[in-house]
């Protein structure tokens, strides 16, 4: 190591330079193992990187088709309901219709009572078809996440 050295000043306002020792590093030899074991490591942190891109992209894609499958779903869903509503409003303006033409109370009560069965009827098959739709949608869309999940742990492991 050499010493610093003081510059001389040129005017009374000049701040004093110095200029930096120079400091040499001894030179080392890094033995083989400690270079081994660094290069191992480097190479094992390189193939975790690898699959967890791997994996991190097929559970995007796997997201990204279950939102396809669930905006589908919800679609198919939706234009179903329309069908059971639409039946439902004509065979309530059919009743009112035939309530409109009955001559006698009894005529009102035998009306009424068919109406009632026909719809309880009607609504308990509309409501097994709209389960049945509800259930094949929500199967389509989770059991593709599901096991992409564990194909994706399994991977990453």
């Amino acid at each position: 190591m050499t010493e610093a050295s003081v510059k001389t000043k040129k005017s009374a306002f000049d701040m004093p330079t110095f200029e930096m020792p120079s400091f040499e590093m001894p030179k080392m030899e890094v033995p083989a193992a400690f270079r081994e074991l660094a290069e191992k490591s480097v190479s094992q942190a390189k193939d975790n990187w690898e699959k967890m891109k791997a994996v991190t992209e097929d559970a995007t894609d796997m997201i990204e088709s279950s939102y396809s499958t669930a905006t589908k779903g919800a679609a198919d869903y939706g234009l179903a309901l329309i069908d059971p509503a639409r039946a439902n409003t004509n065979a309530t303006f059919d009743f009112y219709s035939q309530l409109m033409t009955a001559k006698s109370l009894s005529e009102v009560i035998e009306l009424s009572t068919s109406h009632a069965r026909k719809q309880f009827e009607t609504a308990t098959a509309q409501s097994k078809d709209l389960t049945a739709l509800a259930q094949k949608v929500a199967t389509e869309t989770f059991e593709p996440i599901k096991s992409g999940m564990t194909t994706a742990f399994k991977k990453a492991a």
